[in-house]
């Protein structure tokens, strides 16, 4: 639990770049206009010019990824950066807000990271775009003197409603984007301290430290739906010790509040044994102590990366299994489609494909 001793400056000798020039830089982003292969089948996947709401499961489409894009941020200590990664064909697009996590790693919490999952939700016909908060390692400020710091709960929040507020000039920052996404459709997902963000903003309202610990709501009303990915669970007397004092913002999240029809996804292995001794369970409590709708995608044998859905190859990942991240990718994107669109039977498929039989790869439970 000890925070990074690396400095923002710290130079990888291999490279001879800092970290805060690496993730300026934008290393690792594909180019406007490449194909993004998400498997063998994504290459070789042409997708209709003409086609609404592109992204069936069994016919996934070519993406394409921008960034850096910098949008206004005024009196925010380092710029706003985001990352976008959309199909390249298709109209009436639903948006993804990805919020990513905390961990104490150098780039995969920022927008370089967590590719497996944004591309497969991006071939499948959402526009997904990744800001990077302050809490990233990259930025340094985890140690600022700031109430905020170090998770920056609130800078997380305010920064998807900027997002939201500067979608023009996504649209035309990202070549041939531009009059192709479904405003009505958006939706908030985030993995682990994501989690949190996608929470904040469905409507769960915490004590916030940088407001002298009153509590306060950070919904934004233009999202629709959510995915809270392995995000922490109540506060108080669930933590361990000395994880409220290190962390306040998790001290005391009210998920009462959190009325935004949302799929809480958690591994039935993700301990957490750094905050809580409650097990898997206290990263379920988005479902549990929220009101309807709400469903629970209980992943069997999932640890806290759910097979790998941070980067490719990550050190952090402790169950790897590309088939997990893919049906975690497929149920997440399929509970969306249905969320925005009554209609669509998408959630009712996966979950009938990858939650039942002897090779069930979790288990669903709604209210």
């Amino acid at each position: 639990m000890k925070e990074s001793s690396l400095p923002a400056d710290y130079v990888d000798g291999s490279a001879g770049m800092s970290r805060r020039h690496v993730l300026s830089a934008g290393m690792g982003l594909a180019a406007v206009g490449a194909v993004a292969a998400v498997g063998a089948s994504v290459a070789e996947a042409a997708v209709g010019a003409d086609r609404v709401d592109a992204g069936r499961f069994d016919d996934p489409s070519r993406i394409i990824s921008a960034g850096p894009i910098t949008l206004s941020a005024r009196g925010r200590p380092a710029p706003l950066e985001v990352r976008v990664t959309a199909p390249a064909t298709g109209r009436r697009l639903p948006v993804i807000l990805f919020a990513h996590g905390h961990g104490q790693v150098n780039f995969l919490n920022s927008y370089l990271g967590y590719g497996p999952i944004v591309d497969f939700l991006s071939s499948h016909g959402f526009v997904v775009i990744q800001p990077t908060f302050l809490d990233a390692t990259a930025l340094g400020l985890r140690d600022a003197d700031d109430p905020d710091a170090p998770l920056y709960a609130r800078a997380r929040a305010e920064d998807m409603s900027r997002v939201l507020d500067q979608l023009d000039v996504i649209e035309r920052a990202v070549p041939h984007l531009a009059g192709r996404l479904a405003r009505d459709k958006i939706a908030a997902v985030g993995h682990s301290l994501g989690g949190h963000t996608a929470a904040l903003l469905l409507g769960m309202q915490y004590d916030d430290p940088s407001q002298g610990g009153r509590k306060v709501s950070l919904a934004d009303r233009r999202i629709r739906a959510g995915v809270v990915i392995a995000g922490p669970g109540r506060g108080g007397d669930a933590l361990r010790d000395g994880v409220a004092e290190l962390y306040p913002a998790l001290n005391a999240p009210d998920f009462s509040t959190m009325r935004t029809p949302a799929l809480v996804v958690a591994g039935d292995r993700d301990l957490s044994t750094a905050f809580t001794d409650l097990g898997a369970s206290w990263r379920m409590d988005a479902y549990f102590l929220a009101p309807a709708p709400k469903s629970l995608l209980t992943v069997f044998d999932g640890e806290h990366q759910l097979g790998g859905i941070c980067g490719y190859d990550s050190v952090l990942t402790t169950d790897e299994n590309p088939q997990r991240v893919a049906a975690v990718g497929r149920l997440t994107s399929a509970y969306l489609r249905t969320a925005f669109n009554r209609t669509d039977p998408a959630w009712q498929q996966a979950r009938d494909a990858l939650t039942t039989g002897a090779n069930a790869i979790g288990q669903v439970d709604s209210k």
